[in-house]
Order: structure tokens, then sequence, then C-alpha cells
């Protein structure tokens, strides 16, 4: 007679509650806006579902992974935010795309797809504090700056795919490339060939995300960290002097995740200490003494297929949004997976989009009304396109967050 043992699950790391402490002196100190709303009335289930089934072929609906459950059970798709932008474009037969992300993913969407489709953005304050930190006047000013100083010649922009779409088309105008999480890598080593390739004279500017830029530069290409500077849009010439901005080689944004920024090397700590044979996977936005310390490092998708493969019974602390760690442990169940950080924080406008605001937007669709319709400026679009279009052309790109 054979006995199966169960695994022994380890004890969920505590978590506090968003809104009851800062740390002022580091990107800890980013507030979250108190906790996660409550669940939806139940009754929204069944009119979710039977404004989707009045609308038919006519709507598609797209579910970025840090959703809430609620809100993805109605997706047609999962995924990452330019993997959702590309899906509705391979819909053209869908006049409404309802997109349940942020705004620079519904942008994204809009650029991408047919002229006759509309895209829907269920509540227009869900947008992203890191694609707010950088401003098209700032960057132009920055640009401006990097002129003054000589140095602006040299430069090729990359963009992260977490941008507002005027500083993607920023990016298209002057010669340079967006970038996903996965393909950062492939980006900025193309960036670098435009202008004499790593070891050359040429530099990137990394917007807005500072941490994959200096993860992708320093862990991937080889380059050193005082061959990064920051630079602060608030301050005069972003803070830098010429001699240090002629000396780098990668000008990083002031920008970063309000969620991935939060992960610290004491988290990491906890949860080694605290969960057995414990894996540390982290997203590339997470800062780099962070990212240096864990056993794995990888986009959404990444972290996903890499939890997806392990073994059964294998612990895994997730450096990356709760909703989807919760999400994964619900998809592993023979796996241990916990999330890293003791404080918790939601993509709080992520989760802006919940069943109440889709409901409003299927039912609206419904009724033949639209309502928040995301459109892109022509001139906008047509250079941001560029730029995506520059991404789509890398070589052995993959081109997922």
């Amino acid at each position: 007679m054979s006995t199966t043992q169960e695994q022994p699950r380890h004890a969920s790391l505590p978590l506090l509650v968003l809104g009851q402490g800062r740390e002022l002196a580091t990107e800890r100190g980013v507030e979250c806006p108190g906790e996660l709303p409550a669940p939806s009335d139940p009754g929204l289930v069944e009119r979710a579902r039977a404004a989707k089934a009045a609308l038919g072929d006519r709507v598609f609906i797209l579910g970025h992974h840090y959703q809430r459950d609620e809100v993805i059970e109605f997706a047609d798709v999962m995924g990452d935010s330019f993997k959702l932008a590309k899906e509705a474009a391979a819909r053209p037969d869908a006049p409404y795309i309802v997109f349940c992300g942020v705004h620079f993913m519904a942008e994204s969407a809009d650029i991408l797809t047919a002229d006759h489709q509309q895209i829907v953005l269920p509540d227009l304050a869900a947008g992203c504090s890191m694609a707010d930190m950088a401003a098209i006047s700032q960057v132009e000013d920055a640009w401006d700056d990097l002129a003054e100083m000589g140095v602006a010649d040299h430069v090729i922009p990359v963009t992260y795919m977490n941008s507002a779409a005027a500083i993607k088309a920023f990016t298209g105008r002057r010669g340079g490339t967006i970038c996903t999480s996965s393909n950062a890598k492939t980006a900025m080593k193309w960036a670098f060939d435009q202008r004499g390739g790593v070891e050359g004279q040429g530099k990137v500017l990394f917007l807005p995300d500072q941490h994959l830029g200096r993860n992708t530069a320093v862990r991937e290409l080889g380059l050193s960290l005082q061959d990064c500077v920051v630079f602060d849009p608030h301050k005069p010439a972003g803070g830098l002097t010429r001699e240090q901005v002629r000396a780098a080689r990668v000008i990083l944004w002031r920008g970063h995740c309000s969620v991935h920024g939060r992960f610290s090397l004491e988290a990491v700590d906890a949860a080694r200490a605290t969960i057995p044979d414990v894996k540390v996977i982290v997203h590339p936005e997470c800062q780099y003494e962070v990212v240096q310390v864990a056993d794995a490092v990888g986009s959404t998708e990444k972290i996903i297929q890499t939890i997806a493969a392990a073994p059964d019974g294998s612990s895994w602390a997730v450096g990356t949004e709760l909703n989807l760690v919760r999400r994964l442990a619900t998809m592993f169940p023979r796996q241990n997976i916990a999330f890293l950080e003791k404080n918790v924080c939601y993509c709080s406008t992520m989760n802006r989009i919940d069943l109440p605001h889709l409901v409003w937007a299927l039912e609206s669709l419904a009724a033949g009304r639209i309502i928040n319709q995301i459109t892109v400026d022509p001139d906008v679009a047509k250079w941001a396109k560029v730029a995506l279009d520059q991404m789509l052309a890398l070589p052995g790109d993959t081109s997922k967050d």
C-alpha cells in the first residue's frame, strides 16, 4: 500500500495594509492609496455576462495580468501590454476594444489598430505612475539640455513600452526604438550599434524607468554602474554636469514603477529566512540591488513561464504585482508561492478597472454609447508607430513586458 504525503505549505509572509506608513527616504515612500477596493456586487456578474453576450463579436476585451480576477473573468485574452495591443490589432472585425489595463496601454492599442476600431478604457483614471514621471515637455527640455552640452548627436533614445504615446513619438522622431522588459537588452544594443557599438562613443537615453535601464546596461551589456547617470527632470540640466554627461554611456531618466520599486533587500532576506529552499524571482523593474541577489529575473511572461515549468513542491517568493502573484498561487497549486514584500502594493491605478466600471463600459456600448474612448493625435500616432515598428524590426524580438 502506498501513501501520498501532502507537501507542507509555508506560512505566508505578513502583509501590511497600505497607507499605514511610509519610508520617505526611499522609493518605498511612494504611497499606494489605501486597500484594494471591496469585491463588486455579485449581481454585476450577470449584468456583465448579459452585456457581453449582447455585443457578441463586436467587442473584444483585453485583460492585463495585473487586473483583478473579477475583471479577468470577462477578458477574451490575458497578457502583457504589448501582447494585448497586438491581439487587438489582430481582431479587425471587432469595432470595440475594451482595454482593461492603464492609459498608455490603451494608447498603444489605438496606434496599432485600424481606424474603424474604437478603444475604450473603462476608467480614465487608470493611469501609470511610471509613465507620468516623463512628461513630453520635460523630455523635450532634457533633449535641449543634452544638445547644449554637445552630446545630443551621440544619443539614441530607447523608451520603455510603459510610456505615454507622446514619449514614444519623441523616440520615433529621433531615430530611437521602443522596448519591453524582455527585449531591453536587444534594443539597447541596437541603439549603441547606431553610434559605433557598446565600445564606441554613443550614448543611450533610457526612458522612463531607471531600474530597467540600469539592470539592462550593467547586468546584460556589461557596462558599469559608473557608466550610468540619472537625469532628474526636476533639477536644472537634470542635476548633472557637462563632464558627467559626456563621460556617461547611459543616461537614465529618473522614473520608476511604484510597485516594483518597493521590493527591498530586507524582503529578500525575510523570504529566505521564512521559507525553506525558496527561490526568489523578480521583475527587472526592481532596484539593481534586489535584482542582483534574486535567483531569477524576468518579465511578467517569463515569471509565469518559469513557475509553470518548476517542479512540484518548489517554493517561490515572487517580486511583482500582488494580483498576479495571487493568481499564480491559484494557477499552480502544487507550488508554494508567496508575495515577496510584506508591504502590500497592488498597482493602484490598474485596480481602478473594477467590475462596476467594466459593466458600465459594456452596457454603454450595447446601448450604442461609446464612453471613455482613447484616441491618439494622428501625428503623435505616426511617429510613435515608427518607434514601435523599429522595435518589431529588432533581431530576435520577443516583445513581451
